[in-house]
């Protein structure tokens, strides 16, 4: 999904190359970043100041350099549960992914590596599929995550699980379809069978994507 609209993006990151960077990338594809900051509790202060349609925060920030901005953004989405959080860490961390996912209203949330931030075209689709409410994985997390799969996917089939890393990573039905080269009722077979096997409530059918998304990483 590729946002059609410029956004208003609070920007958190401590090392100052980086931060610079993105002003720059966003600012060329016709974003505006409204703050950008370089510590967990300026992050704060600047949502407050300049409400923002998206942030953007790196996990480990000044003082500790542990999770500091993780940690901001779930404060953000526990006051603000409908506000879009896109996450960047350097190293794939299960947990991190998790607990992003579990705050807010369960949108708009993305967990990217900072290694996506150099392919420009992915960046900017996944920041615009999680300020429209979409929930975006780093591919290389769900591909980690896959070798170490557990209950309750176990009862899922090889191509329902294509089918769920495609969709933790916020692929469309048809995206899907066109990835594993079949039609988008295939798909929606799959996907309903995914829905299924994890016995997930009965709710609208992005809220139970979002629940499926949550059972893989915790799986």
């Amino acid at each position: 999904m590729r946002v059609d609209r410029p956004l208003r993006v609070v920007l958190a990151e401590d090392s100052v190359l980086l931060r610079d960077g993105l002003v720059g990338l966003l600012g060329r594809c016709g974003h505006e970043v409204v703050a950008a900051v370089g510590d967990a509790e300026a992050l704060v202060a600047a949502v407050e100041e300049h409400p923002p349609d998206v942030v953007v925060t790196d996990v480990r920030m000044p003082p500790g350099f542990q999770d500091e901005g993780l940690h901001a953004a779930v404060r953000l989405r526990q006051e603000r549960p409908a506000l879009p959080v896109l996450v960047l860490s350097q190293y794939v961390q299960r947990r991190y992914a998790a607990e992003l996912l579990d705050s807010g209203d369960g949108t708009g949330v993305g967990y990217l590596l900072k290694d996506r931030v150099g392919q420009v075209e992915e960046f900017v689709e996944a920041l615009g599929e999680v300020a429209d409410g979409g929930t975006v994985v780093d591919p290389e997390v769900v591909r980690q995550l896959l070798r170490r799969r557990r209950d309750p996917l176990e009862r899922l089939t090889p191509r329902e699980r294509e089918v769920l890393a495609l969709i933790a990573q916020g692929r469309s039905n048809s995206a899907i379809a066109r990835e594993l080269v079949v039609s988008e009722a295939a798909v929606g077979k799959h996907i309903s069978g995914i829905l299924m096997k994890l016995d997930l409530p009965p709710a609208d059918e992005t809220h139970r994507r979002v629940l499926a998304v949550l059972a893989y990483l915790r799986a």
